[in-house]
């Protein structure tokens, strides 16, 4: 079960890096890892988002399994 939360801590922090990435480039407007659109990072931030939320409600139907 504490795979679950780990894999979703590990999203949210590649989510929120890659935010951070698509802000530094939409601000100094240029490309970043060859990416030229902004909105392609948000496409890949929601996906890793989804697959986190994905975890916390896997890991909650663990616990609640469990009991």
């Amino acid at each position: 079960m504490k795979f679950f939360v780990l894999i979703a801590w590990t999203c949210g922090i590649v989510a929120a890096l890659i935010m951070i990435t698509a802000a530094i480039s939409l601000i100094s407007d240029s490309t970043l890892f060859g990416v030229r659109r902004v909105v392609n990072y948000f496409h890949a931030t929601n996906s890793i988002l989804l697959m986190g939320i994905l975890c916390v409600l896997a890991h909650q139907g663990c616990q609640m399994r469990k009991n």
